[in-house]
């Protein structure tokens, strides 16, 4: 049996795979081996020593102290793609809403009733020409970031709204391209968007090297007139330089799903309160990929999307299995086989892969490990953590 400590409300479609014969799932154990989580900030929780995994239903785990998992054996996993649908259309809808002024439009007609106007039919008529606001269809979009996010927006974008796509993204794989539609361009060169793009949409993690990357650098090189849309990471902009691309007009609109109260009454802003993936559906794709990342790990130790090591994946065979979380160094693998040879056991299956300065090893046995052989790999320097499956 397996306890799971929950810190937000999850879908119950979890239930499907963490079952109650193998699982007990609450938001009150003190003793937990894995955590499911959502938006909750776990940075000071004092975790027990027997936690091995957090599954961070969404994509972003800044609310989630990676380092200190990775330090203490944990593996952080997240659900990239899961909310991807319900982002894409929320993205859609700020870029409408950017152009044609709908929301000025919806308060004009509701202060009009409010002040007691009457004939409001007429008035709207010879008002409407103050929310005239240009079409999408034929403006060049920049996408930064094409991930399952940004691939879903450039191609409803090229194919839906027949904008020109311009699309930078010097880390997207193989999969990520096959998805994209031959009217997205591609550029390795970001300066290519700030010069030449009508729209401008961010599709990135927050990470040091991205933190602020959107700064007076940056708006310095865009065109004039330019929509920016953030519904990625709020700090992915530096606040005090869009202030002055706000004022000067090289950004002519700011949409952001992030508050932040020196923007929320600058002219030309509209701020949503973090509504992404806030769909019924999105919360229950998310909560079902943690939900089986999490099963699978605790039972077979194979990882799937963990943003701290690398992905593992090996069919079981043989008596036992060994689950290793070590530090990436030289002869660790020669270490763990030597202990185990010496001992008279085969290693019938084997895989090791490493991440930066983590690796993670799976060993399938012929025969049950001895406690003082486990023991002896978990008193190898650099051996974080030591899972018997």
């Amino acid at each position: 049996m397996f306890n799971i400590r929950t810190y937000n409300a999850i879908s119950d479609i979890i239930f499907n795979t963490l079952k109650a014969d193998e699982y007990r799932v609450s938001d009150s154990l003190d003793e937990y081996d894995g955590i499911l989580v959502r938006s909750a900030e776990l940075s000071d929780v004092a975790f027990p020593e027997q936690l091995v995994a957090i599954a961070r239903a969404g994509a972003g785990t800044n609310n989630v102290p990676v380092a200190k998992c990775s330090e203490a054996g944990i593996c952080v996993f997240n659900t990239p793609g899961a909310n991807a649908n319900a982002v894409k259309e929320l993205v859609l809808c700020a870029m409408l809403l950017s152009c044609r002024k709908v929301v000025s439009g919806i308060e004009w007609v509701k202060e009009a009733k409010a002040s007691g106007e009457t004939g409001i039919e007429k008035l709207a008529e010879k008002a409407k020409k103050n929310f005239v606001g240009p079409e999408l269809y034929g403006k060049k979009l920049g996408v930064i970031g094409l991930g399952a996010i940004g691939g879903l927006v450039a191609n409803a974008a090229a194919l839906g709204f027949g904008m020109k796509v311009l699309g930078y993204d010097p880390y997207m794989n193989v999969e990520a391209a096959l998805h994209l539609t031959r009217a997205v361009q591609l550029t390795n060169d970001i300066n290519e968007i700030f010069s030449t793009c009508d729209y401008i949409t961010l599709h990135l993690p927050l990470l040091d090297s991205t933190k602020g990357m959107i700064g007076e650098a940056a708006f310095n090189k865009m065109k004039k007139g330019v929509t920016l849309i953030n519904y990625s990471r709020g700090g992915l902009v530096d606040t005090e330089a869009l202030k002055k691309a706000l004022i000067s007009g090289i950004v002519r609109a700011y949409m952001s799903d992030f508050a932040v109260d020196e923007l929320v009454d600058l002219p030309g802003v509209t701020i949503t309160p973090h509504l992404g993936a806030s769909t019924p559906e999105s919360e229950e794709n998310c909560a079902d990929m943690a939900a089986q990342e999490l099963d699978d790990y605790l039972k077979n130790g194979n990882i799937r999307h963990s943003v701290n090591l690398p992905d593992a994946f090996l069919p079981r065979q043989g008596v036992q299995r060994l689950a290793i979380i070590n530090r990436n160094a030289p002869n660790m693998v020669g270490q763990i086989t030597s202990l185990l040879a010496a001992d008279g056991i085969n290693i019938e299956h084997m895989l090791n892969k490493g991440r930066g300065s983590y690796a993670y090893t799976l060993l399938d046995l012929s025969q049950e490990v001895k406690p003082s052989t486990a023991d002896a790999i978990r008193a190898i320097d650099g051996v974080l953590r030591l899972r018997i499956l």
